[in-house]
């Protein structure tokens, strides 16, 4: 549980941006940011993001939801959404855990993720839903 990063408060309602700022979001984090993470699955390893995760319920659009464009790949349970205009992701519904979504915390406003190091690595290669059988 996180509620400050390098002084910045981590506001119970947190406005989450992309680069151009034609997506806004709000984020629900009464507990701040809980558990950031990096994953080394292929998707993740290209956008370079840390993610912490906030329940479905837990995001709302505010600006620009006819800009956020989604990809999806190899399941297509996951939803990864992005901005059209500056391409940066914002967040996505996760694939382990459907009933939430993974949130990029670059894009937190006012917050550098760089100051949250180290930031845990969880193992997206070998993802605990292949391993289900």
């Amino acid at each position: 549980m996180i509620k400050s990063v390098a002084g910045v408060a981590i506001l119970p309602k947190h406005r989450l941006s992309c680069h151009c700022g034609a997506v806004v979001l709000e984020l629900d984090l009464p507990d701040g940011i809980v558990n950031p993470r990096r994953c080394d699955c292929s998707i993740c390893r290209r956008k370079g993001a840390i993610v912490a995760s906030v329940p479905l319920s837990g995001i709302t659009v505010i600006q620009g939801g006819e800009a956020l464009k989604l990809y999806q790949f190899n399941t297509k349970v996951a939803k990864h959404y992005f901005c059209a205009h500056c391409g940066i992701y914002t967040h996505h519904q996760r694939r382990s855990f459907p009933d939430q979504y993974g949130y990029n915390v670059g894009c937190l406003e006012g917050v550098n993720p760089f100051a949250l190091e180290p930031v845990p690595l969880n193992d997206g290669v070998n993802h605990p839903a292949d391993r289900q059988g």
